[in-house]
C-alpha cells in the first residue's frame, strides 16, 4: 500500500484508487473540474492538480496521460504559468486545451499571438485530418465551444494542423514529444463543456484510444480499493464516524462498516440547526438501514451558544466545524470505557468540498468558501482523519451508495449542508429565526414532492434572507421576513442551473408560506445559476 500523499490531511492515508489514472493540470480554468468529470464518465479515474505540482506528486498517480487545462493567462507575458519539464519527460500522451495548447506550441517552438477580437461562443470546426485517432468518429464539421483571446499562428517543428475554423486556422494540432514517441495534441476549443456536443467522444478517443486506458473505474472497483485503503490506515483501531443522514456521511459509514465492522461507531449530532423533524427521522433511518452502532447526541444548546452574535458566513463555518469536533471528542471519551480509545474520525468529505475550500492540494482553485469539515477543523484535532470519499463527486457517491445496498431514501436524499440552517439563516442565528425558516422550508419541500418533481432536482430549500418587507396581512400593515426559495438542477454540484419550476407550484408555495408562517410576508424565487452564485446563499 502506498504511503500517505504529501498533500493529504495530516494523519490520513491516500484514499484514491491505485489504478490507471489521468492527471489534469489546472492553469486556472473555470472548466478544469469538468475535464475531470468527462474523463470519469469514460470510467477512468482522473484528478486535477495545480500546474506547478511537484513532479513526484504527479508521478505518484502513475498517469497514463496528462491534460493541460485552459486558463486566463497569455503564454508570452512575463510570469505566465509554464510547462513543467516532467510533463513531456513522463513519456505519456499529452492533451492541451486552449491555454494548454498555446503553452505546448510556445514551449515547443511555435508562435502564439493575440487575436483581433476575442472569440467566445460556438464555432464550426472543419476536420482536416479525419484519420487522426483523436478525431475518430466525429462528423466532418462538428460544432465546438471557443473561449480565447490568443491562438497558435505558427506550428512547432514537426507538428501539423488537424482541424480549423473560419477564424482559427489551427484549431487543433498534433505531433510527438521531442526525443520520444508520445503523442502531443492541442485543441483551441473546449471539448469538456456541454456546448461541444461531440466533446465527450473526443475525450474518450484520447483517454481510451490514444492513452490506452481501460474503462474499469466503477463503483464496485472503487469500493474494493477503498476497503483496502481503510483497512491499511485503520488497522485494529477504533473509528468514530460523524453522520448527518445525508448521502455523503451515510455512504462513508456504510463503506467503513463493510471494511472494519464493529470497530466503527457512528455519531449523529443534533446541532440545533436541522430542518423540521429531521433529527427524529434521520436517527430512525440510520438505525434501520446502516446496521452500525449509532449514538445520537443533542448538542443544540452548545452550538447555538457559540453561534450567538456570529453573522459572518466564514466565521459560522469555523465555529460549527470546531463544535462538531468537540462533540465527537466528548462522545469518544464517554465511549472509550467500552472498548478503548478512538484514534480516528471519519467524515463524508467530497471532492467539491476540497476544491471550494482551496486546500494546498487545490491551490490553483480560488477559495469559494471554507467547508466546515475541511478548513473548519481545529488545529488541535485529537483524531486522525479517515475520508474515503475525498476524491468523489456527488453522483459518484450515489453510485457507490447504491452498490453498497443503501436504499433510495438515503442515496437520493436532498443534500443538506454540514453547517445546516446556519448558512440558510442570513445573519445572526436565533431560535426564533430558525423556527421561521423550518416552517417555510418544510412547506416548499412538501409541495415539490407532491408535484412529483423532487427526485429530478439537485436541491430544494428555503432561505431566511435577513431582509424585511412591508406587507398587508388581515387588513393590517406588517413588516415581516422575506423568504427566498432555491431549487437547482445539477450533475456534480460544481456547476448548477436554477430549476424552472411551474409558476402555479411557486404561487401555491408562496401563498402557503405567507398564510401559515405569520412572520413572513414576502416570498421570492432565486433564478441564479452556479456560477456566478454558489448553491447555498452563504
Amino acid at each position: 500500500m502506498d504511503t500517505p500523499a504529501d498533500h493529504a490531511p495530516p494523519g490520513t492515508i491516500d484514499p484514491r484508487p491505485h489504478r490507471e489514472a489521468v492527471v489534469v493540470l489546472d492553469y486556472g480554468s473555470q472548466y478544469s473540474r469538468l475535464i475531470v468529470r468527462r474523463i470519469r464518465e469514460c470510467r477512468v479515474y482522473a484528478e486535477v492538480l495545480p500546474w506547478d505540482a511537484p513532479a513526484d506528486r504527479v508521478r505518484a498517480l502513475a498517469p497514463r496521460a496528462i491534460i493541460l487545462s485552459g486558463g486566463p493567462s497569455s503564454v508570452y507575458e512575463a510570469g505566465a504559468p509554464s510547462l513543467p519539464a516532467h510533463v513531456l519527460d513522463l513519456g505519456v500522451p499529452v492533451l492541451g486545451i486552449c491555454y494548454g495548447m498555446q503553452l505546448l506550441a510556445h514551449h515547443l517552438g511555435g508562435q502564439v499571438r493575440p487575436v483581433e477580437r476575442r472569440e467566445f461562443g460556438h464555432a464550426t470546426v472543419t476536420i482536416d485530418e479525419p484519420g487522426h485517432p483523436a478525431l475518430a468518429g466525429l462528423p466532418a464539421t462538428p460544432v465546438a465551444w471557443m473561449s480565447h483571446g490568443d491562438q497558435v499562428v505558427a506550428l512547432p517543428p514537426g507538428f501539423r494542423s488537424i482541424a480549423s475554423t473560419g477564424t482559427c486556422p489551427i484549431a487543433a494540432m498534433a505531433g510527438t514529444a521531442p526525443g520520444g514517441h508520445a503523442p502531443v495534441i492541442g485543441l483551441q476549443f473546449h471539448p469538456e463543456v456541454a456546448h461541444t456536443p461531440q466533446g465527450l467522444d473526443l475525450i474518450r478517443n484520447v483517454v481510451l484510444g490514444i492513452a490506452g486506458c481501460a474503462p474499469t473505474w466503477t463503483a464496485g472497483s472503487f469500493i474494493d480499493d477503498a476497503i483496502t485503503a481503510i483497512r491499511a490506515q485503520v488497522g485494529p483501531g477504533r473509528v468514530l464516524c460523524g453522520v448527518s443522514g445525508g448521502v455523503d456521511s451515510s455512504v462513508a459509514a456504510a463503506l467503513l462498516h463493510r471494511a472494519i465492522g464493529d470497530q466503527l461507531t457512528a455519531v449523529f449530532v443534533d446541532n440545533g440547526l436541522l430542518r423540521k423533524d429531521e433529527a427524529r427521522t434521520v436517527v430512525a433511518s440510520l438505525r434501520e438501514h446502516l446496521g452500525v452502532h449509532l449514538v445520537a447526541v443533542d448538542a443544540g444548546a452548545d452550538f447555538l451558544a457559540h453561534l450567538a452574535g456570529v453573522t459572518d458566513p466564514e466565521a459560522k463555518r469555523m465555529v460549527i466545524g470546531e463544535r462538531f469536533v468537540r462533540a465527537f471528542e466528548r462522545e469518544a471519551r464517554a465511549a472509550a470505557a467500552d472498548g478503548g480509545p478512538f484514534e480516528f474520525l471519519a467524515q463524508g468529505t467530497l471532492y467539491p468540498d476540497v476544491i471550494e475550500s482551496a486546500t494546498p492540494e487545490t491551490k490553483a482553485a480560488a477559495k469559494i468558501k471554507t467547508h466546515h469539515n475541511v478548513g473548519g477543523l481545529p488545529a488541535d484535532l485529537a483524531f486522525r482523519l479517515v475520508e474515503p470519499l475525498r476524491y468523489l463527486f456527488k453522483d459518484e457517491v450515489r453510485a457507490v451508495g447504491t452498490a453498497l445496498g443503501l436504499p433510495d431514501e438515503i442515496v437520493w436524499r436532498d443534500p443538506f449542508p454540514g453547517p445546516g440552517l446556519a448558512v440558510r439563516v442570513l445573519g445572526e442565528i436565533t431560535e426564533d429565526r430558525l423556527a421561521v425558516l423550518r416552517e417555510a422550508d418544510a412547506i416548499f419541500v412538501q409541495e415539490v414532492k407532491a408535484a412529483g418533481l423532487y427526485r429530478g432536482l439537485g436541491q430544494v430549500f428555503a432561505v431566511l434572507t435577513g431582509a424585511r418587507s412591508t406587507g398587508v396581512q388581515g387588513d393590517y400593515r406588517t413588516y415581516g421576513h422575506v423568504v427566498a426559495l432555491r431549487a437547482i438542477t445539477t450533475d456534480d454540484y460544481m456547476t448548477a442551473d436554477w430549476a424552472r419550476l411551474p409558476f402555479d407550484l411557486l404561487a401555491r408555495v408562496a401563498s402557503r408560506i405567507a398564510n401559515e408562517v405569520p412572520q413572513v410576508n414576502r416570498v421570492v424565487y432565486d433564478v441564479t445559476s452556479k456560477p456566478p452564485a454558489t448553491v447555498e446563499w452563504e
